[in-house]
């Protein structure tokens, strides 16, 4: 990348991704921590940036979330996804989670228009300009359908 170029984006990526609301969902993530007994479990990371992802479940008789604990060692942008994510899990199967993934990646890459039925995750409008920045905000969701497939095994 040409210097005036690698500048620019040094200067624009952060208040283009980083809003208000981002640092907000990143600052409040429901559900931190591991569970003591999970039924299933799955880490993911990011290999660009570094950004992890560790998803406890527990399921009921009919595959939903019933007891969800995660580790987030993520950007802001990975925080703010397993906010999102944690916010609504509970109650939901791996076939949610991962519909909610394949509809946030698809809008994340221009490819449709909204981000799916997940709640909030038109917050990451603004990404969709930073393809790099993808990953992270997917691993959320990518480790919580893993951790229910795990569960349900």
């Amino acid at each position: 990348m040409a210097p005036l170029l690698t500048c620019l984006y040094i200067l624009l990526v952060p208040s283009a991704l980083y809003s208000r609301d981002i640092l907000r969902l990143a600052s409040a993530i429901p559900h931190l921590g591991r569970l003591s007994a999970p039924q299933g479990s799955a880490e993911r990371t990011a290999k660009l940036c570094g950004s992890r992802v560790a998803v406890d479940v527990v399921l009921d008789g009919e595959g939903r979330i019933t007891a969800l604990g995660q580790e987030v060692k993520a950007c802001a942008l990975g925080q703010a996804s397993a906010a999102l994510m944690a916010s609504d899990a509970v109650g939901r199967t791996e076939g949610d989670l991962a519909e909610a993934r394949e509809s946030l990646a698809a809008y994340l890459k221009g490819e449709r228009d909204e981000p799916g039925d997940w709640p909030g995750l038109a917050v990451f409008a603004t990404a969709r300009a930073f393809p790099a920045r993808h990953a992270a905000i997917l691993l959320p969701f990518e480790a919580a359908a893993a951790a229910a497939r795990e569960a349900r095994r």
